[in-house]
């Protein structure tokens, strides 16, 4: 069954400058990126695996959160695809189970995009996988926007129309690659 209207899509990468926002945090608490062709901040940053998955968890739950700028051309393309062809949004993040930090990043997505873009928020615990999450739109064909190359792979599995916003942490791969959200908003616009 499509689901007619409705985008999928991570949030940190994708619709919010994560790596930006977490790099100047990161900054103020005295640390600089070794290498930012990695997806892993443990290899980012040099540093042990435990202690950079609790920077993130730390980063994920700070007041920070609320405050995450959008990504590159995020916000007109989102805006166009709802206010002017009706399409909704469903963010699907693992960001943290706190409720806290749930509530400052849906008015940080509000803010940037309107109350009405996200009809539906789904938090999953920091770093956590997305397959159970992507199990209700299974062979939805829905476009499912993402940038961890795993995700993309798994909305693949599930029968959805995986798209990659590019970064340099994800090159090496055959999936199909963007560079922004106007390749995004003709690509779903063109099929129309």
């Amino acid at each position: 069954m499509v689901k007619d209207k409705v985008i999928l899509t991570d949030c940190d990468g994708v619709l919010l400058d994560w790596e930006y926002a977490f790099s100047q945090w990161m900054g103020r608490h005295g640390y600089v990126a070794k290498d930012t062709t990695q997806y892993s901040i443990d290899k980012r940053y040099d540093m042990d695996r435990p202690f950079s998955k609790k920077l993130v968890r730390m980063f994920n739950e700070s007041a920070a959160i609320r405050k995450v700028p959008p990504l590159r051309d995020a916000i007109k393309y989102v805006k166009k695809l709802h206010e002017e062809h009706g399409y909704v949004f469903h963010a699907i993040t693992s960001l943290s189970n706190d409720t806290y930090a749930q509530h400052l990043r849906t008015k940080n997505l509000i803010e940037l995009f309107g109350p009405t873009a996200f009809e539906k928020y789904v938090y999953l615990d920091c770093g956590a996988d997305k397959d159970e999450a992507l199990h209700e739109y299974r062979n939805s064909e829905c476009f499912w926007i993402e940038d961890k190359l795993e995700n993309a792979e798994c909305g693949i599995a599930m029968g959805l129309n995986s798209v990659l916003m590019a970064h340099n942490y994800n090159i090496d791969t055959s999936l199909l690659r963007v560079n922004n959200w106007k390749e995004i908003y003709h690509m779903i616009t063109d099929q129309v």
